[in-house]
């Protein structure tokens, strides 16, 4: 059984094409900061959110496979592994958010908020000391999470903790884990998105956000194993049911996030309150209304029919294409939640929205090829990997 994925090409290529996409990107978006700063902070924003959704949401799967098993985690687990320990990479990339905190936050300027009785009131939670130390908080408890994680699945490599009863610490760190990822994820979605526009508040929203990082997780997770698949390294051990499994959780997950956003649509639009209405009447109108109409037909109804194929799914290259559209549609879906509250005229979408999110990605697909290569693809020395493949072999 091969397991050694170091010199795979189609790895070795992604990484390589991955780092040529980021610099030019990154280049691009820096020269964009000299003609509008404002704009590049803009922009950068929705790169970082798009790269911390995968790393996220990969930690979230990490944690649910731990305390459900089944043989989809294991046969991804060591993406969502790599896709955490990118978190290091993703804290310094929001770097810039916090220097740009005047021109991204209406309520990080004083000014503003003693002109505005509402930012006023919000004041003691909206103020740049607490809401710099909430992020770090938020990253902390990430880094934990991870950190354990990884480090127990390393040992395991190495031999220790071989046995049922020491693979216990795992889900010990991952049930707590992941209902604290929801609460400070939930708290973090409304510092970093929410609150861009002060005065609009949904109670959905962190649900919303948790459920498009964990359908953004999995597409990409199955666009990697698609890629590794066709050259042998898991031929052995991946086969067409394991992508059909793979493909029936993309379904729920496309499903999941598109009841979470009628859910909200429909209790703010019957609402029609002025404090929320104002929110969507922005976007449903103008050039942002053809974005809203794109993402209900890309974001939903396409995968949503595509992913029902039961033939689809057992195919790896047709199920990766209905994942590169979902993460697609993840970027736009960003663009649209965040660019409205600064542009009102002309074409919707800027430029450096779409180059700088591209070129942060290339950083993190880099980073992240870069910690896959470094272990083995499948945890082959967890007690549940033989037993699991065992039986699952007349699945």
């Amino acid at each position: 059984m091969a397991t050694d994925i170091g010199d795979v090409p189609a790895l070795a290529r992604l990484q390589q094409r991955a780092l040529v996409v980021g610099l030019i990107g990154l280049a691009a978006g820096v020269l964009g900061a000299f003609t509008d700063t404002d704009q590049f902070f803009r922009s950068w924003l929705i790169g970082f959110l798009f790269c911390l959704g995968l790393t996220l949401g990969s930690l979230a799967l990490l944690m649910l496979q731990h305390l459900s098993g089944g043989e989809w985690g294991l046969v991804g687990r060591r993406v969502f592994e790599a896709s955490t320990r990118t978190l290091p990479v993703v804290i310094l990339m929001f770097l810039p958010v916090l220097f740009g905190m005047h021109e991204l936050f209406l309520w990080a300027r004083p000014e503003a908020v003693q002109a505005d009785p509402i930012l006023l009131i919000k004041a003691p939670y909206l103020n740049v000391t607490f809401f710099i130390v909430r992020a770090v908080i938020y990253f902390l408890v990430w880094l934990l999470c991870s950190t354990l994680l990884n480090r127990w699945s390393a040992q395991q490599d190495e031999g220790v903790g071989l046995t049922p009863a020491d693979s216990v610490r795992f889900r010990v760190v991952s049930a707590p884990g992941l209902l604290v990822y929801v609460l400070t994820m939930t708290f973090a979605s409304v510092d970093w998105v929410m609150s861009l526009d002060p005065h609009w508040y949904s109670t959905i929203f962190g649900l919303l956000t948790v459920a498009g990082q964990g359908l953004a997780a999995l597409a990409f997770t199955i666009a990697v194993l698609a890629i590794v698949f066709p050259t042998g390294a898991l031929g052995q051990v991946v086969t067409a049911r394991h992508f059909h499994d793979l493909g029936k959780l993309l379904l729920a997950f496309v499903m999941l996030w598109a009841y979470l956003s009628f859910s909200q649509f429909l209790i703010i639009w019957s609402g029609n309150l002025p404090e929320e209405i104002p929110w969507y009447l922005e976007r449903m109108r103008g050039g942002w209304g053809v974005v809203a109409m794109v993402l209900v037909v890309g974001h939903f109804a396409l995968p949503f029919a595509l992913l029902l194929s039961r033939d689809l799914k057992h195919h790896s290259s047709l199920l990766s294409k209905v994942a590169f559209i979902v993460l697609a549609m993840r970027l736009v879906d960003l663009i649209w939640l965040i660019a409205p509250v600064f542009e009102h005229d002309g074409f919707p979408v800027h430029w450096m929205d779409v180059v700088i999110p591209v070129g942060l990605l290339g950083v993190w697909v880099f980073v992240f090829a870069v910690q896959l290569r470094r272990r083995a693809l499948l945890p082959v020395n967890d007690p549940y990997f033989k037993e699991a493949f065992a039986h699952g072999a007349g699945h």
